[in-house]
């Protein structure tokens, strides 16, 4: 099988090579065009073999930026029937390409797209910072009934400190910049709140208490913008504020202290109000260089989370105030100052038991792409090394838009190769342990007509605890470990039945064998005992159940 692997994986990069070249060079277009025909064929022909390889379990997540309206909605001002199919067409591609969880921006600059009490609507939803939707709407509640509708994880991403992204951008009266402006730093052409006031760290712990106890989101997620990145010959103006409240510490240190101070207090706020809400960051790829700490990574990279964001995450790791962390892996194998997959390692050995997603920059295929990123292999080797380090659990693309414009034929990659088959996100045996109890399958009916099976029942069942958010169904040709490779995974009705339509092309031709059996799994990803079994048989006309 590793053979047949291995054969399907140069076919593909072939595949997208040729994709590549016909775009370059137009000549001989017959011989080439018949050449991605038979590689796309194999492809198609070797997908079983590709199912057993993959993981079941893996964090497949993208994120979905909406400053300046990099990926939704696609521009201010859009109705809510446009912004509201735009979100349910970028659920669908995503959905479509094997995504599993989505990172969207809903705070971008102190502003909400989301009804807040706290912050004005921001101007990337309606073109006018403090202007609601109209007709009106809860954008954040559309989302994430939409996410969880197709089985996704919501993880809400929130901005700590940008407050005013654009100099030209609208700014609302009730604006935290107008009501409060003594809060507020200019840096370069930016506002941003001063994380070394205890206002402020009060005030962006109202804001996520209000976000987690109102809405049904599986993760509170924050990037890498705690203090600014450096702007050559300026200092960031905070000299006042750490005269007061510097207590004896350098200022590098009181600045790494007011960032630990509000992670640690989300974290605390989070364990209070909603413990089973995960809480993630995705900082800058680089801790610390190791020329400057041997803790640090072999790289040279001009800024570091530690020495210019003061933002220690492996502090944060350490000490369990965050439970997965995304560094933002955003350069080539092989770079010369940040190698992708020395980062890949170092993260590795340094996630102190917290999950790892490895954050990758497909957007680098379209900005000012260099050769390396013109390289149809370089999404497909990052894929194939992390999945080779234990300590990862899995990858989110920056960002949505990137991703679906498909550069170097990569969306096609994974919905082929390496998101073929469905994968569940990792549970956290710190947060939840407890499975629920498993569903029951009352029946199977094949129509060999329309090559489908109709498989229903349901996941009710007395003494349940657990909220159920998704079944999983499995086929095998064996019952030992009939449920190692998930064929769908779909999300559980309000009433907890089930009713799955299910292409019997999903079924390796070469079996003739088939067990089905059906699995309940939790918001917090725990999987559920199997359901009771059972057992398909191929004839002369089809899939029948055996009786």
């Amino acid at each position: 099988m590793t053979k047949i692997l291995f054969l399907h994986i140069q076919l593909h990069n072939s595949f997208l090579k040729f994709l590549y070249n016909l775009n370059t060079n137009t000549s001989n277009n017959i011989f080439v065009s018949m050449k991605i025909f038979l590689s796309l064929l194999i492809v198609l022909l070797l997908q079983p073999f590709i199912a057993g390889a993959q993981p079941k379990y893996e964090f497949r997540g993208v994120w979905i930026a909406s400053v300046a309206n990099i990926d939704w909605p696609s521009s201010e001002g859009l109705s809510t029937s446009q912004q509201k199919q735009e979100f349910i067409n970028m659920l669908d591609r995503l959905q479509r390409i094997g995504i599993n969880a989505v990172i969207v921006q809903i705070r971008p600059a102190a502003d909400a797209l989301y009804a807040s009490s706290f912050e004005p609507w921001s101007e990337y939803l309606t073109g006018k910072q403090g202007q609601a939707p109209s007709p009106y709407y809860d954008p954040l509640q559309f989302m994430i009934n939409e996410t969880h509708k197709r089985g996704m994880e919501f993880h809400a991403w929130i901005n700590p400190y940008r407050a005013v992204q654009n100099p030209n951008a609208s700014i609302a009266p009730n604006h935290i910049t107008r009501q409060h402006p003594e809060w507020f730093l200019k840096y370069g052409d930016k506002k941003y709140f001063n994380p070394g006031l205890p206002q402020v760290m009060n005030y962006l712990t109202d804001v996520v208490k209000d976000i987690i106890t109102r809405y049904d989101i599986d993760a509170i997620h924050m990037d890498d913008y705690f203090y600014p990145y450096r702007i050559p010959g300026k200092e960031f103006p905070d000299y006042q504020s750490y005269i007061l409240y510097g207590d004896g510490l350098s200022r590098a240190a009181w600045r790494r202290a007011n960032c630990d101070s509000i992670v640690k207090r989300i974290h605390d706020l989070i364990l209070d109000y909603k413990p089973l809400i995960k809480f993630g960051i995705s900082p800058f790829g680089v801790w610390r260089n190791s020329n400057i700490d041997s803790l640090g990574s072999n790289t040279q990279a001009g800024q570091t989370c530690y020495d210019d964001l003061y933002a220690d995450v492996l502090l944060w790791l350490k000490e369990g105030w965050i439970d997965y962390v995304v560094p933002q892996l955003y350069w080539e194998i092989g770079h010369k100052l940040c190698d992708f997959e020395t980062l890949v390692d170092w993260w590795g050995d340094n996630s102190y038991g917290k999950q790892l997603y490895i954050g990758q920059g497909i957007y680098r295929a379209i900005e000012k792409p260099t050769p390396a990123w013109r390289n149809p292999n370089e999404i497909p080797d990052e894929i194939r090394y992390l999945r080779n380090n234990k300590n990862v659990q899995g990858s989110a693309f920056f960002s949505s838009n990137f991703l679906l414009y498909n550069p170097n034929g990569w969306a096609d990659s994974l919905r082929l190769n390496f998101y073929n088959t469905p994968a569940l996100i990792p549970p956290m045996k710190w947060i939840d342990t407890i499975a629920p109890i498993h569903p029951h399958i009352a029946g199977i009916k094949a129509d060999n007509a329309s090559q489908s099976l109709r498989i229903t029942g349901d996941g009710i069942n007395n003494n349940e605890t657990e909220t159920i958010r998704n079944f999983v169904l499995y086929f095998s040709n064996s019952l030992n470990n009939i449920t190692d490779h998930p064929s769908a995974i779909l999300p559980s009705g309000v009433d907890l039945k089930f009713d799955f339509n299910i292409q019997t092309s999903l079924i390796p031709a070469d079996w003739n064998i088939c067990y089905v059996v059906v699995t309940s799994v939790d918001k917090e990803n725990n999987e559920s005992a199997p359901s009771n079994i059972f057992t398909l048989e191929r004839t002369s006309n089809g899939w029948v159940v055996k009786k």
